[in-house]
């Protein structure tokens, strides 16, 4: 019997794919991660180099004690479960790409043998993660969400990953919003950046945003404000809908402020419609970036 068991976690979003091996207690070990940029040019020529890459890396700094049980894949998108492909929003030149495939493949190759891989939308595999090790870990009933270059979530209802009917639950960003935008549309970093340029604001991305709100720029703090009240709204929604006790808040530009969870709470609780709903408590990830890669290995782990 070998002391541990490691999966190979693959995590793909719209600006980079991370890899890395993490342990059936949810850590990841040391030396096993690495990353490779995506972005909107994209091709499925540069995703299996990337996934090569880290695949490569990951499986150079499997333990010499330790049992590999398989990989577990997370991805922006929507997803295909059944077919292992993808069709993410912000990645149009790989749409319909097999990644699941690729990552088997590479994998496969890797070790000399073939590898089981579970495939699952990235906001899923969060949600999973934040379950098992994070902050809706005593939840009844939860959604984990990123906003960052998109914005994305999944539900864990007593304790069990609810994907849907095709893998997608927890497509929060493209819920369509005031004047017909998505949430994406209007709160990821991204979206915020460009809003903010268009009031005659002069930084580029979300971390310019940041560091001039905290500098006192008023047109940098309300392009976060705006982006806190579209998730606090739809988040009440969410929580109307499914009855949500708890919902943990993670990704890049969820940090762009020390107070941006506390404004997503407040508008929650100002437009949620029920008691029930309003008593939804919003919380930090607590797996921070991490998380994404521990979910996604849990896929295959738990």
């Amino acid at each position: 019997m070998t002391e541990k068991q490691v999966a190979l976690a693959i995590d793909v979003g719209g600006t980079k794919l991370e890899g890395a091996l993490v342990t059936s207690e949810g850590e990841l070990v040391r030396g096993s991660r690495s990353r490779q940029a995506t972005g909107r040019e994209a091709t499925p020529a540069s995703m299996d180099a990337a996934i090569a890459s880290v695949v490569g890396h990951a499986l150079a700094a499997v333990p010499d004690d330790a049992e590999f049980i398989g990989a577990g894949v997370g991805s922006a998108g929507p997803v295909d479960r059944a077919t292992g492909t993808i069709i993410p929003v912000n990645m149009p030149a790989v749409r319909g790409y097999g990644l699941a495939g690729a990552v088997r493949s590479a994998a496969s190759v890797g070790l000399g043998h073939d590898v089981r891989t579970v495939f699952g939308h990235d906001g899923g595999a969060l949600a999973l993660a934040e379950a098992w090790l994070g902050a809706t870990r005593d939840a009844r009933s939860s959604l984990s969400i990123v906003v960052s270059t998109g914005v994305g979530g999944g539900f864990v209802i007593d304790g069990r990953y609810v994907p849907g009917a095709s893998g997608n639950a927890g497509h929060l960003g493209q819920m369509r919003r005031e004047g017909g935008l998505t949430l994406e549309e209007i709160a990821s970093g991204p979206a915020s950046a460009a809003w903010a340029q268009s009031q005659g604001w002069a930084g580029e991305t979300g971390q310019d945003l940041a560091r001039d709100s905290d500098a006192g720029d008023p047109i940098a703090r309300a392009a976060i404000e705006r982006s806190a009240k579209a998730v606090g709204e739809a988040l009440a929604d969410a929580a109307t809908l499914v009855d949500l006790d708890v919902i943990a808040i993670g990704g890049g530009f969820s940090r762009v402020s020390p107070d941006y969870v506390a404004l997503v709470q407040q508008a929650l609780t100002a437009s949620a419609a029920h008691d029930y709903s309003r008593a939804a408590r919003v919380v930090m990830s607590g797996l921070g970036d991490g998380g994404p890669l521990i979910g996604a290995a849990a896929l295959a782990l738990r």
